[in-house]
């Protein structure tokens, strides 16, 4: 019997993390659209994006298919479940897996506006009913 994880892919890092934007914006696109849409503002060349493009078929992020010559790349995971994965493991590490630590950290450090508590209180009565 395998283990639920198995299907996950591996942590993605934030430079692949960026890549990834790129995708879930865009959808299917080339390494030469995703290093259109980030190497400037990165400092990046293209052969940066190949590596990390073949990171994330590696780790089973993103598919890819020949297109001609040149290759095309689709996400494999969508950016909810990466930044529910995500946020889970924040809450895990950081806060001994209790959400509400979190929420309070948050309060405590003013970095919670009116408008998030308020978005925090109606969530909270949405999930009450």
């Amino acid at each position: 019997m395998s283990d639920n994880d198995d299907s996950k892919p591996e942590r993605i890092s934030e430079a692949e993390h960026a890549v990834m934007e790129v995708l879930w914006d865009r959808g299917t696109v080339s390494a030469t659209d995703v290093c259109d849409a980030i190497c400037e503002e990165r400092g990046w060349s293209l052969a940066t994006v190949k590596t990390l493009l073949s990171r994330l078929v590696q780790k089973q992020a993103i598919s890819t298919r020949p297109d001609g010559r040149r290759f095309l790349y689709s996400p494999l995971i969508a950016r909810a479940e990466y930044v529910g994965g995500e946020s889970r493991r924040l809450v895990d590490r950081l806060f001994g897996g209790k959400a509400a630590s979190l929420v309070a950290h948050l309060a405590e450090t003013e970095a919670l506006s009116e408008d998030d508590l308020a978005e925090i209180e109606a969530l909270l009565k949405e999930l009450k009913q």
